[in-house]
């Protein structure tokens, strides 16, 4: 539970896999899109179940890479290499995401915040410590199944801006990352709703499986 009791926040990357980006009729970015969900939407594996907000009719499961931060990254010049030295490894979270106020707001011109920030809306695995850097690659695959439907499959070498261009950005847009504090990556496509009942299902191949219950 060491993530839980030491991350300070969560900074989540928006249309980071162009099919997602398409799905959802947005535009490829030419940079990456951050956004944040607070310390208190975090859900650690085997502490409950993912609780729907009230009046929340559609919800979306958004399953992600998780980096861990292990050291303090701060400073407007850092290259993508310092930044990767401040990794103290991998999991996987989803990025539970109300889309039908996300679609409100953004129409709007809002803040994504009441979409996205909601208690237990970034469930994320158990696995303490987090999987070494070396152990990822481009070829390693993250899944989702609901009810064991098979829903979301992709691997990172189809991120348009891998981890560490991604942790670079932010420390060079004067954003301090704690130890413990997460970078989420983005999600492939096949995002979809779930509902109360459904199980969740995903992974990192061969490196980890995480299970989640929606109350």
């Amino acid at each position: 539970a060491s993530i839980v009791r030491s991350c300070r926040k969560i900074i989540a990357v928006g249309r980071n896999y162009a099919e997602h980006a398409a799905e959802l009729g947005n535009r490829v970015p030419t940079e990456p899109v951050i956004f944040m969900k607070p310390a208190s939407s975090l859900l650690l594996e085997g502490s409950g179940p993912i609780r729907l907000p009230p009046n929340a009719d559609e919800i979306h499961h958004e399953v992600e890479l998780a980096v861990v931060i292990g050291k303090r990254l701060s400073g407007t010049a850092v290259t993508d290499e310092e930044a990767m030295a401040a990794v103290a490894g991998y999991t996987l979270a989803l990025d539970m995401t109300d889309r039908k106020m996300q679609d409100r707001l953004k129409s709007g011109g809002l803040p994504w915040t009441l979409a996205k920030c909601f208690d237990t809306s970034c469930p994320i695995s158990a696995l303490d410590p987090p999987i070494k850097p070396d152990a990822i690659g481009p070829d390693t695959r993250l899944w989702l199944r609901v009810n064991d439907q098979d829903r979301q499959s992709g691997q990172l070498k189809q991120m348009l801006f891998p981890v560490p261009r991604l942790l670079a950005f932010v420390a060079r847009s004067a954003i301090s990352m704690e130890p413990g504090d997460i970078l989420l990556t983005g999600t492939p496509a096949g995002v979809g709703p779930v509902r109360s009942g459904d199980v969740i299902r995903a992974g990192i191949d061969g490196l980890l499986e995480m299970t989640f219950s929606v109350a």
